[in-house]
């Protein structure tokens, strides 16, 4: 991927060049798409609106229309506050473990938040909660998603929904539209995760 605020530089005379390289190489090589011209590309910016300039209104059944205004009693949102960590919970004495994909024994869902990634992780059972605290630290990620290996991840305990959620500031660059992956809004990054291999308890596997 290549960026430039004049598109005749990444337009067709680069991906000419890239696909005709391809080309001369190993017999059979081919490509999904000819040469292009360059795209415009985004670039996301958080930013934060008092709530006093959003218009809130219900719609009743009847069709009535009610303003709800807004509230007068908040908090100044700190972008660093975080909440109480809860405790890890008490590891568990396991047997023999086996190698085998996370996916064997957790479920994950991720998605794009800005330039950063969410990606949650959940198991079923108490006794592969307790496992899957203990295992999958932010360490534990770096190693199974080197991609991640220079980024900020921040990892947060869910023990009522037996889950963790890692948040992985930076791995989309300035957003969705940037394109800065392959999957821009990070929205395989939780399969790829599963299908990663890790010690996982025999007892979980039968």
């Amino acid at each position: 991927m290549v960026r430039d605020p004049d598109p005749a530089n990444v337009g067709r005379h680069f991906s000419s060049a890239a696909v005709e390289l391809g080309l001369a190489s190993y017999p059979g090589f081919t490509s999904t798409a000819p040469p292009g011209d360059g795209q415009v590309y985004g670039v996301f910016t958080p930013g934060y609106v008092d709530a006093t300039e959003v218009p809130h209104v219900a719609v009743h059944a009847d069709g009535t229309r009610a303003d709800i205004p807004a509230a007068t009693e908040t908090k100044v949102l700190e972008p660093l506050e975080e909440s109480a960590p809860f405790a890890l919970p008490e590891p568990m004495p396991f047997g023999q473990t086996r190698r085998a994909p996370l996916g064997f024994v957790a479920g994950a869902r991720s998605g794009d938040k800005g330039g950063s990634a969410n990606v949650g992780v959940w198991v079923r059972t108490d006794e592969q909660w307790r496992w899957l605290a203990h295992t999958l630290t932010v360490e534990k990620l770096r190693a199974l998603l080197p991609e991640t290996a220079d980024l900020v991840v921040t990892r947060h305990l869910l023990p009522n929904l037996c889950a963790v959620n890692f948040v992985i500031e930076g791995i989309l660059g300035k957003g969705v539209a940037y394109q800065a992956r392959f999957d821009p809004q990070a929205k395989g990054l939780g399969e790829w995760l599963r299908s990663r291999h890790v010690d996982v308890p025999q007892e979980f596997l039968s």
